[in-house]
């Protein structure tokens, strides 16, 4: 889909499949220009009934009187909006009312634009958008039919719009690879293809990339990550990832990816209901390439690390067992007592790897605990830190991508479950606060830098009718990482 910008002007001889017109509850109007009709139209609907202007409400009118529009839909934004969840309710209005209506071009406008409005269009329509095609036949006829949007603004904020639509269709095409690498089954991306991916990556947009064989792993002695992936004959992977936008004295802020293409459980089998979805257990992964494509186009003045430790979990007779012990790449000995609870093993061993960049922030993202989704649902990504500037960043970052995460407890007495008589350390407490002690378990390898830990199992996926991933955490990623540029660096956002 094309997205562009352009000078509010005449509504009334603006022809367009359909002219999009945001109103606000208490507002007589729409409050643009020249824009009669509209008014006109609005204050019919609300004398009828047809249209309130509550957010997310929504009236269409076909081959409206006064205007060269086909089609002209009003949209309520309720009161003032002033967040960006209010902007996307509203976007998300617009496109639910198009849906499966012919209309290639459509124009939107708001008297008074926020620029979360160019933020909003662009998420919304792009998720109106997307179709995974990657192993079926696009359907016949689409549920969005919208091959362009437009957005209108006064001409005083033409040059900052254009630079927040760069901004947005950046993001919103690494949400795009995020979401189409964690729809992919599990024999399609399997660890290699997601070194492959990060490799095209990296070619497409001048980065550095190494992806790690199972040789090179074991040179760096990540034995939990090699524990997880013993028991599949799909060769594991470790990728890093490297943008390089600061001066090379500038210590990089590191994101880590959990990728386990597909997790079965292990030996501790998952019951076989909704299995299919474990795909998706890479999502942590899929959400740093997705990060990376965006930092690249945008190219901030900071410098970035990927990590991604990449296996699957599979029971065998050569799979790790409950009450095995092995030794992660820190020393640190860890007692296997569950083996679905392999998430942290492998990253621990990239947290630990993490340290020789000297990093600046390392903010992990791992679909880790269904405790997770009985805290917070699916509307928060779970938050632990440390560390309160780092997790008021990383709050402050969701509130602005309109991709929020909640911030949850960590503390000695949540990690006194993980004691072990035979190891270090478990790799599972008690069925209490799973979320808390399996980031408890995490902070126990990322003690040498600034470090946040991002549990995403309830928002990366969508189960039921709606099946598919969401493409988060990726904009609360890029909006942070741009966040991060020294001050006086060019601002791109």
């Amino acid at each position: 889909m094309e997205f562009s910008i352009a000078p509010l002007k005449s509504l009334s001889t603006l022809r367009t499949d359909c002219l999009v017109v945001f109103v606000q509850q208490s507002a007589e109007g729409c409050g643009l220009g020249d824009a009669q009709a509209v008014d006109s139209i609005v204050a019919q609907a609300r004398q009828d009934g047809d249209f309130s202007g509550a957010l997310g409400s929504a009236h269409l009118r076909s081959r409206p009187q006064g205007l060269a529009a086909r089609r002209l839909l009003l949209v309520g934004l309720g009161a003032a909006p002033t967040d960006a969840r209010a902007w996307g309710k509203a976007a998300a209005a617009a496109c639910a009312a198009l849906k499966g209506r012919v209309a290639a071009r459509v124009h939107v406008a708001c008297a008074d634009a926020q620029l979360a409005l160019v933020d909003a269009t662009v998420r919304a329509f792009g998720d109106f958008a997307y179709v995974y095609t990657a192993t079926r036949k696009p359907d016949p006829e689409p549920a969005c039919r919208v091959q362009s949007v437009q957005v209108l603004v006064p001409s005083r904020q033409a040059a900052a719009a254009k630079t927040r639509l760069e901004r947005a269709g950046a993001v919103q095409a690494g949400v795009d690879l995020c979401r189409n690498l964690a729809n992919l089954p599990g024999n399609h991306c399997t660890p290699t293809h997601l070194g492959k991916v990060a490799q095209d990556l990296a070619r497409r947009h001048g980065l550095k990339v190494d992806v790690l064989g199972r040789a090179d792993i074991e040179r760096e002695r990540m034995g939990a990550l090699l524990a997880v992936a013993q028991g599949s004959q799909q060769a594991p992977r470790f990728i890093v990832l490297r943008y390089e936008g600061g001066p090379k004295r500038q210590a990089p802020h590191v994101l880590v990816g959990k990728g386990v293409t597909f997790d079965s459980g292990g030996i501790s089998l998952k019951p076989g209901a909704e299995m299919d979805e474990m795909k998706f257990d890479m999502s942590g992964a899929a959400s740093v390439l997705g990060a990376f494509e965006a930092v690249a186009r945008l190219r901030p003045a900071i410098n970035l690390v990927g990590l991604i430790p990449a296996t699957e979990n599979l029971p065998s007779g050569t799979a790790v067992k409950p009450g095995d012990v092995v030794t992660s790449r820190s020393g640190q000995t860890i007692e296997i007592l569950n083996t679905d609870a392999e998430g942290r093993l492998i990253l621990c061993d990239a947290l630990n790897y993490a340290e020789r960049f000297k990093p600046a922030s390392v903010v992990d993202v791992a679909t880790l605990t269904g405790a997770c989704v009985i805290a917070l649902g699916h509307v928060n990504s779970g938050l632990f830190s440390p560390d309160d500037a780092l997790a008021e960043a990383l709050l402050e970052a969701g509130r602005q991508a309109h991709d929020p995460c909640w911030r949850m407890p960590l503390g000695d007495e949540y990690a006194e479950g993980l004691r072990s008589r035979f190891a270090d350390v478990a790799n599972i407490a008690g069925r209490a606060a799973g979320s808390v002690t399996a980031a408890c378990f995490l902070q126990r390898f990322a003690q040498e830098y600034r470090w946040a830990h991002l549990d995403i199992a309830g928002t990366a996926w969508k189960s039921g009718a709606d099946k598919g991933a969401t493409g988060r955490p990726v904009p609360l990623l890029v909006h942070y990482l741009l966040a991060q540029q020294p001050s006086g660096a060019p601002a791109r956002s």
